[in-house]
């Protein structure tokens, strides 16, 4: 079964390692589908019927994106917002279309790991910072996953460093 990697970065051209996760995932057509939110609707504008139908085809669904400002980008967000909807992902017999799906996150992070810690500059942990998502995918009965994020984006951006993200985030997606 193919994983379904909706990848929601503004300009994939000049990111460093999310543009080489996906370059990576492109090796592998037969076990990854890449959707990349910003290309598929350069207008912002979302086909819900389509996100949906598209969604449902995958037991397994990883939201790839920079973690910002304590959150996703906004483009992800509103897909959330739009295409999570009442009648299809959750609130009615019909709905849960996304029930016992593997939901998870990965994340390129700009900042060290260790500074997502109370006693430090951001005081919170990533998985404190992530509760609204899983929050969201539990009240529409996905199976959410713990996250996979690479840190350090600010002090270490050397073409090896990048590299060593590679086999980690593979090993996550097999595993997730």
């Amino acid at each position: 079964m193919k994983t379904l990697v909706i990848v929601t970065h503004p300009d994939l051209t000049t990111s460093v390692v999310n543009k080489r996760w996906v370059q990576e995932l492109e090796k592998y057509p037969d076990q990854y589908v890449i959707h990349q939110l910003h290309r598929v609707y350069p207008d912002g504008q979302i086909d819900v019927d389509a996100e949906q139908k598209l969604v449902e085809k995958y037991d397994k669904i990883v939201f790839q994106f920079p973690f910002y400002w304590f959150s996703c980008p906004a483009f992800l967000k509103k897909w959330i917002d739009e295409v999570l909807l009442h009648g299809w992902a959750y609130g009615s017999k019909s709905g849960y279309k996304m029930s016992n799906k593997r939901i998870g996150l990965a994340m390129s992070v700009g900042v060290d790991e260790h500074e997502y810690q109370a006693n430090e500059k951001y005081k919170y942990t990533m998985q404190e910072l992530l509760r609204p998502f899983e929050l969201t995918f539990d009240y529409i009965k996905a199976d959410y996953r713990p996250f996979f994020a690479f840190y350090g984006l600010e002090y270490n951006a050397t073409a090896e460093w990048v590299e060593q993200s590679v086999p980690a985030y593979m090993d996550y997606l097999e595993n997730l």
